[in-house]
Formats: structure tokens, C-alpha cells, sequence
């Protein structure tokens, strides 16, 4: 047995001998590490760019005000339908009137009341002023006859405020639109019961023009700023909707957020647009598109040409036989492609397809790196 061990062991040996050197006698060439990558290629060129950035937008009425009760009491009628063109000043709601009218009628008796008196203490007081010029009245009842006068005064001034609040509160039982725009739908129905500055009944807002807001990082607040102070009206500001449509009128910056939100180190953006169709709505979602400077004819390359290496981006230049890393700077993104701002220039030819297996350096082959791929599984 133990001869029999010995014999195989020699064969082993004797087999990866002759295995080393055959593999000395190989050709380098056909070692897999040093094999020329196969890839494809794109000469790069310059397009004709619009680009445009884009953000998460909602649309927001320039003017809104809430329609809330001053006095309390049940909604007795309606003068609008939801969602109507009203005016300023227009009829809209009506609070029961009937104990502000009787409060406003009973204010107007007192007030008639206190002015009878206050006629009749001054007849007196004229009496006994003339009685006292003539020594024929004793000067206290005078005094007495003056102060009731003053009295009676107060009281008149008293019954007008009386009617003054009255009428107020009279006047506050009809709710009337506070200026011109669209009305919502009602929040209370007839018979409801409404309480002074909670209650919401409705909410008119001046949807034409219309805004739409949104929020940049504080590194692009000096951009908006600018355009804010160049009072763009172009193509500058655009906005999509959720399927993909574009709204057909430009728009401008209305105003900048006094400051930023602590919160998330942004600053609101509110852009005004024309809306004579109505087609932006108050709460609608949207994609505000802002038009940057990559406007012309600019460097663009696929996007799967370029690689990210720590937050940095690369491509892969074809020189000769062999590729070499070329860092570059990126502007916007336009459909499948990108623009190039820095790091290539018009001719050059980079790597599109098989960059995975490429390294600084490495030899490159133009074929088709699928083709190649699946070349050895097929053998």
C-alpha cells in the first residue's frame, strides 16, 4: 500500500510539472488580464441645448381671504353658487337677523328717548337762566338745571353708540365678498350655526394672475436673486403638469421669502403666471421648470459614458490603443445625454458601452462589449 502511495505521488508531481511548463511557453497575449477590452465609442459633439432645471412646485392664489362670521347665529341664506365669479361688495351669505334688527330698532327708541329729554332739560335750563337774570329764581336750581343738561347730553351721545353697535352688528348678519375673485364651495348649509372669527364658511381667492411656489437650496439664492433684479418675463419660468403637458404662458418671479426656512436651509420662490383659462388651480402639484444657463450649442455626451468615483465624474477618452480617466464638469441633464461644461472637447472619442472593465490605461478594442461578454460562455 505504502508503495503504491508513492507512486501516485510522483505522478502528481510529475503532472504539475509539466503543467508549469507548458504555461511557460504560453502567450501572454491570450491572457485574459491583458487582453484588450472590447467597447464602443462616441465622438463628441455639440448640440443645440435648451436646458432647463426643474423643481417640486404648488400652485397658490396671490390673493385669499377666508370668508368668517363677525356676529354669531344660523345661516339663514345664500346668495352664490360654489365656485361662482363674485364682485366686491356682493351679497353672499345671511346670519338671522331678527335680534339684530330688534336690537337695531330698540337702539333707535332709546335714542329718540334720551333726544326728547335732552330737549326738555334744555327748555328748563333756558327758563331758569332767564329767571336768575332777573333775580326771580334761586341760583342752586340754576346749577341743578345745568348738570341735568349735561346729563341728558350723555345720554343722547350714549343712545348713539348704542345704534352704532346695533347697526354694526346688523350690517355684519349679511356676509359680503371683501374683493373680486372665484368663490369655493361653502364649509356651512343653510341652518347651520356659525360662531364669530372660527367658523369658516367660504373662500374667495383672485386666481387670475396665479402663483406658483417652490423652494431652492441656499447656494442657488444668489441665481434667483438675479433674475429677480433682471426682471425676467421670458421662457425663463415654465411649468408642467403631472401628465407631462407644458402651461402655454410664461411666468416672472413675484417675490423672494424674506428668509430662510432655519429649518431645511431653503428659501421660497413664488413665480406669478397669467391664468385666463383657469387651468392652474389653488393646491394643484406641479413641475416648475426654470431655463439655466446651458442654452445653446454645447458639448453633450450619454449619460452612460460617464462614471462617479466619490462624488467626482469621468469619462474614458480613447487614445490610440488605450484609454486614459478624464475628469469632467457636468451641466444639465437633456433626455439620455448630458452637457459637458469642463474636461472634453469637440472630436474627442470616449468609451460609451463596457467602462465597467476599464482602468487608467487600459488597452481597448471597438467591438461589442455584449458580444465579448458572452463569447467565453458560449465555448
Amino acid at each position: 500500500m505504502k508503495s503504491n502511495l508513492l507512486t501516485l505521488a510522483a505522478l502528481f508531481t510529475g503532472t504539475i510539472l509539466v503543467s508549469s511548463c507548458g504555461g511557460e511557453k504560453a502567450n501572454p497575449a491570450q491572457n485574459p488580464l491583458n487582453a484588450p477590452v472590447p467597447v464602443n465609442a462616441y465622438t463628441v459633439s455639440e448640440e443645440h441645448v435648451v436646458a432647463t432645471d426643474t423643481y417640486p412646485s404648488t400652485v397658490v392664489p396671490l390673493v385669499e381671504v377666508e370668508l368668517r362670521p363677525q356676529v354669531s347665529g344660523y345661516i339663514t341664506n345664500s346668495y352664490v353658487q360654489d365656485g361662482q365669479i363674485v364682485t366686491k361688495g356682493q351679497k353672499l351669505y345671511e346670519i338671522d337677523r331678527t335680534q339684530y334688527q330688534a336690537t337695531y330698532n330698540q337702539a333707535q327708541a332709546n335714542l329718540r328717548t334720551a333726544q326728547a329729554n335732552l330737549e326738555r332739560v334744555r327748555q328748563d335750563l333756558e327758563r331758569y337762566e332767564n329767571l336768575a337774570r332777573q333775580d326771580a329764581i334761586a341760583r342752586q336750581r340754576v346749577d341743578y338745571a345745568r348738570a341735568d343738561f349735561a346729563t341728558a347730553q350723555a345720554q343722547v351721545a350714549s343712545a348713539q353708540a348704542g345704534i352704532s353697535g346695533a347697526s354694526t352688528n346688523l350690517r355684519y348678519s349679511i356676509i359680503t365678498a371683501p374683493m373680486s375673485g372665484r368663490i369655493g364651495i361653502a364649509q356651512v348649509k343653510i341652518g347651520s350655526q356659525v360662531t364669530p372669527g372660527q367658523t369658516l364658511i367660504n373662500t374667495i381667492s383672485n386666481d387670475n394672475p396665479i402663483a406658483v411656489d417652490f423652494v431652492v437650496p441656499a447656494d442657488e439664492i444668489p441665481r434667483f436673486t438675479r433674475l429677480q433684479q433682471q426682471k425676467a418675463t421670458d421662457s425663463t419660468f415654465t411649468v408642467q403638469f403631472a401628465d407631462g403637458s407644458v402651461y402655454p404662458f410664461t411666468g416672472k418671479i413675484a417675490t423672494l421669502d424674506r428668509a430662510i426656512d432655519p429649518q431645511t436651509g431653503t428659501l421660497t420662490v413664488r413665480i406669478s403666471f397669467p391664468n385666463p383659462d383657469r387651468r392652474l388651480i389653488p393646491g394643484m402639484t406641479t413641475v416648475l421648470r426654470v431655463r439655466n444657463a446651458d442654452i445653446g450649442r454645447q458639448l453633450v455626451i450619454p449619460n452612460k459614458a460617464i462614471t462617479e468615483q466619490m462624488g467626482e465624474y469621468y469619462t474614458y477618452v480613447i487614445q490610440g490603443d488605450s484609454v486614459v480617466q478624464n475628469r469632467i464638469a457636468l451641466g444639465s441633464k437633456v433626455a439620455d445625454k448630458v452637457v459637458v461644461r469642463e474636461g472634453l472637447k469637440a472630436g474627442d472619442k470616449i468609451v460609451v458601452e463596457g467602462t465597467q472593465k476599464l482602468r487608467q490605461g487600459a488597452k481597448v478594442v471597438l467591438g461589442s462589449p455584449q458580444s465579448a461578454a458572452a463569447g467565453p460562455a458560449a465555448r
